[in-house]
């Protein structure tokens, strides 16, 4: 598929070698324990991500875990400045895998309430990463009037409360329904049309067979014509099939599921374990020829 992603200074055109995000989780309360308090230990991490082959580093300074409370803004804001003001820096001293990758790595922050975002995306974020479902426009506003991408997921509900009794007669059509609703929110906000990324939300108010159907049928999403990031890492769907409870037990299921996304058309995958999946995607685009 053909497709322009429009980035504050740059475009990335499609189609060519999946993109890798990579996940740098600036708190201590991270579902898959590799979140850390230490902002140095954070760059660290986003250097060796970058170096291992990411396109994308996705920096959040909240947990999506339903059984946490939410950090106070000013908290959050305080992770992620601590954060940014040393990106341009850290990135200097990296050094590009190969001369596909994306370079320098897309800087997108994952947060979802509007003080936090209009705080963060002056500081170099090209990708705001809303996990809220855009309820409404406002951060589509806030991407719009700083010229930030906005990838929209897919779920209901506001974001860090639990929604494990939904139930979905038809997940695949009522997400279609979503997006098409989302991305002319967003559209009439300001946001370029070529601005947007897609989620599908693996494991957001989704229940097992809900995650499998859209992994059966992630193809349909295609009729957007824009890029589409799935969320494959350590998710809880995996641990289900696998019967693996912990999360860091859970990457070999990840790049099984890297495959799959990546052939129904996915053309980025958001990851802990970045070298696995950069190696994944390269012989995956090697045999495609």
């Amino acid at each position: 598929m053909k497709v322009i992603w429009k980035l504050p200074h740059r475009e990335i055109r499609f189609p060519r070698r999946p993109l890798v995000m990579g996940i740098v989780n600036v708190n201590d309360d991270s579902f898959s324990g590799d979140g850390t308090l230490e902002i140095d230990a954070a760059l660290k991490l986003a250097r060796r991500q970058a170096e291992q082959g990411a396109d994308v580093i996705d920096v959040g300074a909240e947990s999506a875990r339903t059984n946490r409370p939410a950090v106070a803004i000013e908290e959050e804001v305080r992770r992620f400045s601590e954060f940014l003001e040393c990106w341009v820096e850290t990135m200097a001293e990296a050094l590009p895998i190969d001369d596909q990758q994306v370079w320098p790595p897309v800087l997108s922050a994952n947060t979802w309430r509007p003080e936090v975002v209009e705080q963060v995306l002056p500081m170099g974020v090209e990708l705001l990463n809303d996990m809220s479902g855009l309820p409404d426009d406002r951060n589509a506003k806030l991407c719009a009037k700083h010229g930030a991408s906005l990838l929209i997921m897919h779920s209901v509900g506001e974001p860090k409360v639990p929604h494990f009794h939904q139930q979905w007669a038809d997940v695949m059509g009522s997400m279609e329904r979503f997006f098409e609703e989302k991305i002319d929110m967003a559209v009439k906000a300001g946001v370029s049309r070529d601005g947007i990324l897609l989620d599908p939300g693996i494991d957001f108010a989704k229940q097992r067979d809900d995650n499998l159907q859209v992994y059966h049928e992630l193809e349909r999403l295609q009729k957007f014509g824009r890029p589409l990031l799935v969320p494959v890492s350590r998710k809880t769907v995996i641990g289900e099939v696998l019967e693996l409870p912990e999360p860091r037990d859970r990457d070999a299921g990840s790049v099984a599921c890297i495959s799959v996304a990546v052939r129904r058309g996915a053309q980025m995958l958001r990851v802990h374990d970045v070298r696995a999946a950069w190696q994944a995607v390269k012989v995956l685009d090697a045999v495609a020829g």
